[in-house]
């Protein structure tokens, strides 16, 4: 049998953050079960950086890995400064990792090369695309081409995209090789039950006629975020539940402020510094969201349909968080509040969502047009079409 169904050869790239690696893995997971449930096996090698998040992750995955050397480009409008002794010494980086990338490949064999993005893919696609002719997948979650992906876009057999709206962005030999195939979401996220968090995080004291809006910024969280719910807090408990994920070193500071609170609001009041395996059941309870617009929240809240109000990142790589925000506002599908957010705006963004039922389902329904849950399977789909037919 063996013979006849040969395992298929993966190599995985991507890293930094979760925002390139959790698809990669989302990928990595689907692909195998599509295999299995074929009769095959799947064999992968994940690329990355040594002692980084990727590596971490695959570790957990049992997922065989190697590293190789990153190049990280320091984005600026100056030419002097992009010239910096620091840059020049990280790109001096980029050969010494397309030369072990090449190694990588050439030890494996794979059968295709997926990247998700962040500097540690440049010298395994260039590797992949130049120097061993293996075909390359380039996944981006953004709405626009991220640099990396960009740098590899142009030699990949194909580009799968998250949104119809970055196929125009693309350069035109491009776009006849993109496909848009969403942004895969974890499928553990879209399988929530809004009781089982009431019962896990004991949230006894909610009062379930009103909306519960789900504070997020992140595993550290934000401190832009925290500070904004911090001056709106006794306005917001008299409208609604809230469940605030404000990372382990805002925890104090934000129970302090909380301490003077009436009995009844403060039941409806819950502070975690982290969400852990319960995410997906707090997701289901969550009316509204609140949180910052990288491209994994963006997927997620679109996959579930949810009302959100976002605080992009002013410090994002090509400020794509802003670009993420703008995107679904302009579609009815989210508020974003960019530039100078202040406790006023953010009671004016919340409020018609709290008090009108009827507009957060239509919101909530417009974001879900835009959520691709199925978009590991569609990205697997681009990865197989990738793949040589002497292999398949």
């Amino acid at each position: 049998m063996s013979s006849v169904h040969p395992p298929l050869r993966l190599i995985v790239t991507g890293g930094g953050t979760g925002g390139h690696t959790y698809p990669a893995l989302t990928a990595v997971r689907t692909l195998q079960a599509r295999l299995a449930a074929e009769g095959r096996g799947l064999e992968v090698l994940w690329v990355g950086k040594e002692d980084s998040l990727e590596a971490r992750v695959a570790a957990g995955e049992g997922i065989a890995f190697t590293s190789v050397a990153v190049g990280k480009i320091r984005r600026s409008k100056n030419p002097i400064k992009l010239a910096s002794p620091a840059n020049v010494a990280d790109m001096s980086r980029v050969p010494l990792g397309v030369l072990q990338a090449r190694k990588a490949i050439n030890a494996f064999r794979p059968d295709v090369v997926l990247a998700t993005g962040g500097y540690v893919a440049v010298p395994v696609g260039v590797a992949a695309t130049r120097l061993c002719r293996v075909p390359l997948v380039v996944h981006e979650q953004t709405v626009r081409l991220g640099l990396a992906n960009k740098t590899l876009a142009g030699a990949a057999s194909k580009v799968a995209v998250s949104s119809e709206s970055t196929l125009p962005l693309l350069p035109e030999a491009v776009r006849n090789r993109a496909v848009v195939t969403g942004n895969p979401v974890r499928p553990e996220v879209l399988s929530g039950q809004p009781d089982k968090a009431v019962d896990v995080l004991n949230l006894t004291g909610f009062d379930r006629r009103l909306p519960t809006v789900y504070v997020t910024g992140g595993a550290q969280g934000s401190q832009q975020i925290n500070e904004l719910v911090k001056s709106v807090l006794p306005w917001l408990l008299e409208r609604a539940n809230v469940i605030h994920q404000c990372g382990p070193d805002h925890v104090e500071g934000l129970r302090e402020a909380a301490t003077g609170l009436p009995a009844q609001l403060a039941a409806r009041h819950h502070l975690t510094a982290y969400v852990g395996s319960e995410l997906p059941d707090v997701l289901a309870l969550a009316d509204v969201v609140l949180s910052r617009s990288g491209a994994g929240t963006i997927a997620e809240l679109t996959a579930l349909g949810k009302a959100a109000v976002l605080v992009p990142l002013a410090t994002s790589a090509g400020n794509e968080q802003t670009h993420n925000a703008r995107h679904l506002e302009d579609a009815g599908a989210a508020v974003a509040l960019v530039g100078d957010v202040t406790p006023q705006r953010l009671q004016e963004a919340v409020s018609p969502l709290l008090a009108d039922e009827t507009q957060r389902s239509e919101m909530a329904a417009r974001a879900r047009a835009h959520g691709r849950p199925d978009a590991a399977e569609r990205l697997v789909d681009v990865v197989l079409s990738a793949v040589g037919r002497q292999h398949r």
